[in-house]
C-alpha cells in the first residue's frame, strides 16, 4: 500500500501532485536562486501545487575535474536558509557523505541522496538519522524493484518518510531511457514516487568533459510520467539554461514553466477522478 509522506501542510503521496523544482546548483549569483524561489512559488500557488524549493550547494559528482561545483556546504546553507524564511518554502538538497546530514537537516526539509551514491549504506543511515523526509534518487544502473533495498536501510535504521525519484535508467553508452513501468512498479512497494523529468533527458558524459543533455524532451517524459500515475516532479528550471554553470543542457527556462505545470497538473486531476 502505497504511503504518504507528511511534510508541512501537504502530503507527498496525497491527492496532489507535488513539485520538486529550481536550479541545478547555487551560483555565486545569489539573485538566480531568489529570482527562481520567488516566480515558481507564485506559480505553484496560482495553480494550487504543492511547491519544493530545489538547489545544491555542491555538485560533487561533476563529469569533470574543472566543472563548477557551487558555493559549498556552509555559504551554500545560508543561501538555503534565507530561500526558507523569505519565500515560506520547505527545502530539498543533497547531501554527498554521512556527516553532512546533520547539518545540513538544520536548514533542509527534505535530505536528497543522489543516484550515484543510493546505494551507499553511510549516508542513508545517517540521514534516516535526522528525521527529516528522505528522498532517494534511484540509481541509474538499478531496476526499479532494486531501490526497495536503498529504502530498507532508512526504515530499518527509524525513519519511514521515504520518498523515491525516478530518473532514467542507464542505455548503452551516454545515454538514459525512462521506463514508466517503473512508476506503479516503485509505487506497489510502497513508496511515492517523484518522477526527475530534467536529469532524464540527460546524456551522460556525451560532451566529452561534460554532460550533454536534451531540453526539448522535458516536456513530453513529464506528462507521460504523470499520465502514468507519478506523485510529483522533480524538476531543474533556470531563468537562463543555456548559460547556466551546471545541467544547462537539460534545465528548462523559468519562463516555460506555468505552461509546462499547468498542463501537468489537468493530467494529475484526470488519473486521479
Amino acid at each position: 500500500m502505497l504511503k504518504q509522506v507528511e511534510l508541512n501542510s501537504f502530503s507527498i503521496g496525497g491527492e496532489k501532485l507535488v513539485i520538486m523544482a529550481g536550479p541545478c546548483v547555487i551560483e555565486e549569483d545569489e539573485s538566480v536562486i531568489f529570482k527562481t524561489a520567488e516566480k515558481l512559488k507564485e506559480i505553484t500557488q496560482q495553480l494550487g501545487i504543492p511547491y519544493i524549493f530545489k538547489a545544491s550547494y555542491d555538485k560533487a559528482n561533476r563529469t569533470s575535474i574543472e566543472s563548477y561545483r557551487g558555493v559549498g556546504l556552509e555559504r551554500g546553507l545560508k543561501f538555503l536558509a534565507k530561500i526558507k524564511q523569505e519565500f515560506d518554502l520547505p527545502i530539498v538538497t543533497d547531501i554527498h557523505h554521512p556527516e553532512q546530514a546533520a547539518i545540513v537537516a538544520e536548514v533542509a526539509d527534505v535530505l536528497q541522496i543522489p543516484a550515484f551514491l543510493s546505494r551507499q549504506t553511510d549516508i542513508l543511515v545517517a540521514a534516516a538519522k535526522t528525521g527529516k523526509v528522505i528522498n532517494i534518487k534511484k540509481g541509474q544502473f538499478l531496476a526499479p524493484k532494486q531501490i526497495q533495498n536503498s529504502a530498507q536501510k532508512v526504515i530499518k535504521s527509524g525513519n519511514d518518510r521515504v520518498v523515491i525519484i525516478e530518473r532514467g535508467t542507464t542505455f548503452g553508452y551516454g545515454n538514459l531511457v525512462s521506463d514508466m513501468r517503473a512508476i506503479p512498479i516503485i509505487q506497489n512497494l510502497g513508496y511515492p514516487v517523484i518522477f526527475d523529468a530534467t536529469h532524464s533527458v540527460q546524456l551522460p558524459g556525451s560532451a566529452g568533459d561534460s554532460t550533454a543533455g536534451e531540453r526539448q524532451f522535458v516536456s513530453t517524459l513529464a506528462k507521460s510520467a504523470v499520465a502514468a500515475g507519478c506523485n510529483g516532479l522533480f524538476m531543474e528550471i533556470h531563468p537562463d539554461p543555456d548559460n547556466a554553470p551546471c545541467d544547462g543542457p537539460n534545465m528548462i527556462s523559468l519562463d516555460k514553466a506555468y505552461d509546462l505545470l499547468s498542463v501537468c497538473k489537468e493530467i494529475f486531476e484526470i488519473v486521479n477522478r
